[in-house]
C-alpha cells in the first residue's frame, strides 16, 4: 500500500501498546511531502452561486493553510505535522463541477481525479485518509494514535464550518471500522437543511469564530470558572458521544481533584480528590507546563484489549469532541491547548481500579487569558 493508506505493519493494536510505553522516539527521520501528490494539473476553486454549497468557504474554514509554511490552519495537528489528506467526492449542487477532487490545503486548489461514483448525493462527501509519514518522521511508535486524533479534529473543522456556512446538517461517520478512509464528512447543500436534526453545538459559529480559533501557547494558568468548565465538559461529552469514553477535569487549587458532569448535565461533582495535574505533565511526554494549567479536561477508556475498530472509533471520536470543546472554551473566553500524546497514563489504575482499562486518550488544557495575555492568539 501506499504511505497514505499504510496501517501499522505489526497492527493498531500492537502500535497503541507501543505508543504507551516510555520508549522514546528514535531521531527525526525525513517527513516527505507536505501534501499528498494527487495527479493532474491544481486548479482554483470557483466562486459559489446563490444555491450552490461553497466549496472554497467550506475547506477556507477548516483545512487550508493560511501561511506559506503549512504549519497555521483551523484545526490543530501533533507536532503542526498535519497528516490528514481529503478526497472530495462532489455532487450536485457544488462550486465544483461533480467528480472526485483531491485537495491541497497548502495552495488552496483541488486537482480532479476522476468520475462521481453512481448514486453520488448532492453537496460533498469529504474522506479522510492520513499520509503517516508525516507524524512519523517526528513521533515514531507514538505516531498513530496522533494521526487518529488528528483525523478526528478534521473532521470537526469541516463540521464545524458546514454549520457557519449555514449547509444542510453535516453528517460525521466515525465508527472506527475502516482502515481508509478513516472518518467521512458529508455536507449537503443549502437547501438541505434539516433544523429538527440534533446538532454537536447548541449555536451555530460564525466563521470570524473559527478562523480566529488558535491553540494557546503554553503555560495556561487560571482556573476557569464553574460555568465555563461545565459548558466545555457538556459539549466533550455531547460530541465524544459513540467514542466509548468517560470525560473529567483535573483542577488545582482550592480543592484540586478530578471532576465530572453530574447525570443531568447541569453540575459539577467531584470525581476523584488530590492533585492530579504534575501526574498528568509526567504522562504527558514531560510537559512540565500541565501541572500548573487551571484545568486538564481529559477523555479516558479505550482498554488495553480494545480491537482495531474500538481504537479508531475512540481516538477518532476523541479529536472530534476536544476540537468542539476548544470552541465552547473559546465562547467562554478560556485560553486552550489540545494535549495528544500519552505515556503509562493509566488513569483507573491511578485511582485504585483495575490495570489497563481506563487510559488517557485525549486531553484539552484549559486556562483564563489573563494571567499571560501575551502568550493567547
Amino acid at each position: 500500500m501506499e504511505d497514505h493508506h499504510e496501517n501499522p505493519p505489526t497492527g493498531l493494536v500492537a502500535a497503541l501498546a507501543r505508543a504507551r510505553s516510555p520508549k522514546r522516539p528514535g531521531p527525526d527521520t525525513p517527513a516527505g511531502t507536505a501534501v499528498r501528490p494527487w495527479p493532474g494539473p491544481p486548479c482554483p476553486i470557483p466562486e459559489a452561486g446563490p444555491a450552490d454549497l461553497d466549496l472554497r468557504a467550506l475547506l477556507g474554514l477548516s483545512l487550508a493553510a493560511s501561511d506559506t509554511s503549512g504549519r497555521l490552519r483551523p484545526t490543530p495537528s501533533a507536532g503542526a505535522l498535519h497528516p490528514v489528506d481529503t478526497e472530495l467526492v462532489v455532487g450536485t449542487g457544488c462550486s465544483l463541477p461533480p467528480g472526485r477532487y483531491g485537495y491541497d490545503p497548502l495552495r488552496h486548489r483541488v486537482r480532479h481525479v476522476g468520475a462521481p461514483v453512481d448514486g453520488t448525493p448532492a453537496g460533498v462527501t469529504a474522506a479522510l485518509s492520513v499520509t503517516a509519514q508525516r507524524t512519523v518522521s517526528h513521533y515514531g511508535h507514538r505516531a498513530w494514535p496522533l494521526l487518529l486524533l488528528d483525523t478526528g479534529h478534521a473532521a470537526a473543522a469541516l463540521f464545524l464550518a458546514a454549520r457557519a456556512l449555514n449547509t444542510g446538517e453535516p453528517r460525521v461517520q466515525l465508527d472506527g471500522h475502516a482502515e481508509n478512509p478513516l472518518a467521512v464528512v458529508r455536507v449537503p447543500p443549502p437547501e438541505g437543511r434539516s433544523p429538527s436534526r440534533p446538532a454537536e453545538t447548541e449555536v451555530p459559529p460564525a466563521p470570524a469564530e473559527l478562523l480566529a480559533r488558535r491553540s494557546t501557547p503554553p503555560p495556561l494558568p487560571g482556573l476557569p470558572p464553574h460555568d465555563a468548565l461545565r459548558a466545555v465538559l457538556a459539549t466533550a461529552e455531547r460530541a465524544g458521544r459513540g467514542g466509548l469514553l468517560r470525560w473529567c477535569a483535573a483542577v488545582g487549587p482550592p480543592r484540586p481533584g478530578l471532576m465530572e458532569l453530574a447525570q443531568e448535565g447541569t453540575a459539577l461533582r467531584p470525581y476523584a480528590s488530590g492533585e492530579t495535574r504534575p501526574t498528568l505533565a509526567a504522562w504527558a511526554a514531560g510537559q512540565t507546563w500541565l501541572a500548573d494549567a487551571g484545568t486538564v479536561l481529559l477523555a479516558h477508556g479505550c482498554p488495553t484489549d480494545a480491537d482495531a475498530a474500538h481504537i479508531r472509533r475512540a481516538h477518532l471520536r476523541a479529536g472530534f469532541a476536544v476540537h468542539l470543546a476548544h470552541l465552547t472554551a473559546q465562547r467562554h473566553g478560556l485560553a486552550a491547548r489540545p494535549v495528544g500524546s500519552w505515556q503509562q497514563a493509566d488513569l483507573g489504575a491511578a485511582l485504585g481500579a483495575a490495570p489497563g482499562r481506563d487510559w488517557v486518550v485525549h486531553a484539552l488544557a484549559l486556562g483564563t487569558r489573563h494571567a499571560d495575555e501575551e502568550n493567547s492568539t
